[in-house]
C-alpha cells in the first residue's frame, strides 16, 4: 500500500444535483476548478456534505468516477464509501481502486443498535478490507453515525485489525479525543480533523490537516490560520477563527448543510438543491443568508 501524508485543507465537495433531484454529472469539472482554486490540497467526496447516503450505489460509483476524472491527479481524491450493507460498501470500496482514487473512507451507519467499540472497528475492517491496496481512512462523526464512543478507543480498535489503515477523520468537538490520537498516531497516519469552525483549536494540539466543508468556498480564511499558527501568531489566527465561528453560526441558523450547499451558488457556483430529508432554503431564507452574511464581511474576507 502507498502511503499518503494528507496536509493542509481537503475540501468535502457537494453533489451538484439537477432541479429535479438527479444527479448533475456535467456540472463536477467546472465545480473541480472551482474548489481547486481556492487553494485546496485535496477532496473527499461524497460524505456528509456530498449527500452520499442519500444516493443509490450507482450513482455513487458515476459521482466517484466523475470527481477522480475532473481532478486527474492534481490533488489526492478520497472517496467516502460507508453503507449499512457491508457487501455495498465492499463493491464501493473495490470501485475506489479500480478508478484510481487515492483513499477510502467510510462512516459506520446502521439501522440496528451496536454493543460497542469493537463491533463497529469489526463493520469498518471488513469494509477496508475489500481494497487493502488503498489507504483506508476511518470516518469518525458521532453526531450523525450516532455511535458515541471516544475517537481514540476507535483508531486503537481499528489499528490492530486493519493494515491499510492511514488515518482517520475526526468531525467532533471533544478536542481532548482529538489531541488523544494525535499523540498516539500522528507519526504513523493521518489524524484529520473535521470540525471547521474549531480548526484552530484542532491546530494548535498537531492537526496537520483537516477536511471541511465550506474549505469548497472559503479556504483562504483557514490557510491564513494554519499559516498564523505556523509562525505562532495565534493573535491573527484567532480573528480569523472568529470569522469562521461566526459564518457557520449564520449558516446553522438558516438550516445548516442546505445553507452551506446554498452558500456556494452564493460565491459564483451552483450545485443546485439538496436531497430528503434534508429541506432546501425558501427563497426568504436564501436572502436572510445572503443578508447576514454580508454583514459579516464574508464576501470579502472569505477570499484570499
Amino acid at each position: 500500500m502507498t502511503r499518503l501524508r494528507l496536509r493542509g485543507l481537503i475540501a468535502a465537495p457537494h453533489t451538484p444535483l439537477r432541479d429535479d433531484l438527479s444527479v448533475d454529472l456535467e456540472r463536477i469539472p467546472a465545480q473541480v476548478e472551482h474548489i481547486l482554486a481556492g487553494g485546496v490540497q485535496g477532496l473527499y467526496v461524497l460524505g456528509s456534505t456530498g449527500e452520499g447516503p442519500s444516493m443509490t450505489t450507482e450513482e455513487r460509483r458515476a459521482v466517484a468516477q466523475a470527481f477522480v476524472r475532473a481532478v486527474d491527479g492534481r490533488v489526492p481524491v478520497i472517496l467516502q464509501v460507508g453503507h449499512p450493507a457491508i457487501a455495498e460498501a465492499a463493491n464501493l470500496a473495490k470501485h475506489a481502486a479500480e478508478i484510481g482514487a487515492d483513499a477510502f473512507s467510510a462512516v459506520f451507519t446502521s439501522y440496528f443498535p451496536v454493543s460497542g467499540v469493537e463491533s463497529v472497528a469489526t463493520h469498518l475492517a471488513s469494509i477496508a478490507a475489500a481494497a487493502p491496496a488503498l489507504p483506508f481512512y476511518a470516518y469518525h462523526i458521532p453526531a450523525l453515525s450516532g455511535f458515541h464512543v471516544d475517537g481514540r478507543s476507535l483508531l486503537d480498535a481499528l489499528a490492530t485489525r486493519t493494515p491499510n489503515l492511514a488515518g482517520i477523520k475526526f468531525t467532533s468537538p471533544q478536542i481532548h479525543e482529538f489531541q488523544s490520537c494525535v499523540d498516539a498516531y500522528g507519526d504513523q497516519m493521518d489524524v484529520l480533523y473535521g470540525c471547521d469552525e474549531m480548526l484552530l483549536a484542532g491546530a494548535c494540539v498537531g492537526a496537520h490537516g483537516a477536511v471541511g466543508s465550506t474549505y469548497n468556498f472559503a479556504a483562504p480564511l483557514y490557510t491564513r490560520i494554519l499559516a498564523a499558527v505556523a509562525r505562532g501568531d495565534l493573535a491573527s489566527a484567532r480573528v480569523d477563527q472568529a470569522r469562521s465561528v461566526e459564518m457557520v453560526r449564520v449558516l446553522v441558523e438558516h438550516g445548516g448543510a442546505p445553507a452551506i450547499k446554498a452558500t456556494m451558488g452564493l460565491c459564483g457556483f451552483d450545485c443546485g438543491p439538496v436531497r430528503a430529508p434534508q429541506r432546501n432554503l425558501t427563497a426568504e431564507t436564501l436572502a436572510s443568508l445572503r443578508r447576514e452574511l454580508d454583514a459579516l464581511g464574508f464576501f470579502d474576507w472569505r477570499r484570499a
